[in-house]
């Protein structure tokens, strides 16, 4: 998809949302784009970060943003509010981002991880 095209489709994603939703995702994507090159995905219910496949997926709600990450095993952490094994070697773990704050080191390396996996 076009460039051109990605942002409006992207920007719906934050209408109704307040201020600080949009300013996650924008430190979620330099941080992402801190790795290498990042495609911005939107789809009809999120926006999925990819490489060369998905790392990361990203819904907005009103006051937070959840963020999906890939990850190659499980994380504990009480960050992690839901977590899905997709496959054997495959995690989908789910994190509530209220403030910029939430995107801190811990949060970086589990991206960096979800980076290289799909790279």
């Amino acid at each position: 998809m076009k460039q051109s095209l990605v942002r409006p489709a992207i920007d719906l994603h934050f209408d109704g949302r307040s201020a600080e939703v949009s300013k996650i995702y924008e430190s979620i994507l330099a941080v992402a784009r801190s790795f290498g090159p990042v495609n911005e995905d939107p789809k009809k219910t999120s926006i999925h970060l990819t490489n060369r496949t998905a790392f990361a997926g990203i819904q907005t709600r009103r006051d937070y943003l959840i963020l999906t990450v890939k990850s190659a095993h499980d994380i504990t952490s009480d960050r992690i509010s839901r977590r899905e094994q997709a496959s054997a070697n495959r995690w989908h773990l789910e994190l509530k981002l209220r403030t910029r704050k939430d995107v801190d080191s811990e949060l970086t390396a589990w991206l960096q991880d979800a980076y290289e996996l799909s790279s």
